[in-house]
């Protein structure tokens, strides 16, 4: 990874600001998906759990964009590598962002809107968690899709910069499922164990 390194300048300000963004996002909407669990807030706030899902999942919708638009100005702003810039590193990246795609929209439609977007934090449930593609393929696929674009973007672009700012995404990424999966396990397993008692 080192060698990477001489490809950039980590001082740059649109470099700063990536890999803000790119930590900053995860934690922000788990902090405030327990935040609201524990109180209930949002949901008294805007007089219904669906309607502070949807307004949250907005809002992370827009820090997406915030970091994809970091994400790509500190690659645009930092020298390329020659060793990518080449029609076979360009098909691989279109590949990814193929996948990567493929892995995050039909995780959405898997999911819905409030299944993508902390509806479990808001109460919000489906009569059980979804085993269904891409789910039965890969563990949080759309964590992983997300990746994927990333890297493919940054392949597209020749970018070592790029690649070091995919590493810290998957990082990222990593930390938030050691957070969330035993969160989002004992919800389900809470709403089976008073679904068996009420039966």
């Amino acid at each position: 990874m080192t060698w990477l390194l001489g490809y950039m300048n980590p001082w740059d300000s649109s470099l700063v600001a990536a890999a803000l963004t790119i930590a900053f996002n995860p934690l922000f909407w788990n902090v405030v998906g327990r935040w609201e669990q524990k109180t209930r807030q949002l949901s008294r706030a805007f007089g219904s759990p669906y309607l502070a899902c949807y307004s949250l999942g907005g809002v992370i919708l827009l820090l997406n964009v915030l970091r994809s638009h970091c994400f790509t100005q500190a690659m645009l702003r930092q020298p390329k590598m020659e060793g990518l810039d080449n029609p076979a590193a360009f098909c691989l990246g279109l590949v990814l962002l193929g996948v990567g795609t493929l892995f995050v929209l039909s995780s959405f439609f898997a999911l819905g809107f409030t299944g993508t977007f902390l509806g479990d934090y808001f109460g919000i449930l489906k009569e059980a968690r979804v085993t269904t593609f891409p789910f039965n393929i890969v563990d949080n696929p759309m964590y992983w899709g997300s990746t994927a674009n990333y890297l493919g973007w940054a392949v597209l672009h020749a970018s070592p910069t790029g690649l070091l700012l995919t590493v810290m995404v998957a990082l990222v990424y990593m930390v938030a499922i050691l957070y969330e999966e035993p969160f989002t396990a004992e919800i389900y397993r809470q709403k089976a164990s008073r679904s068996h008692r009420r039966s």
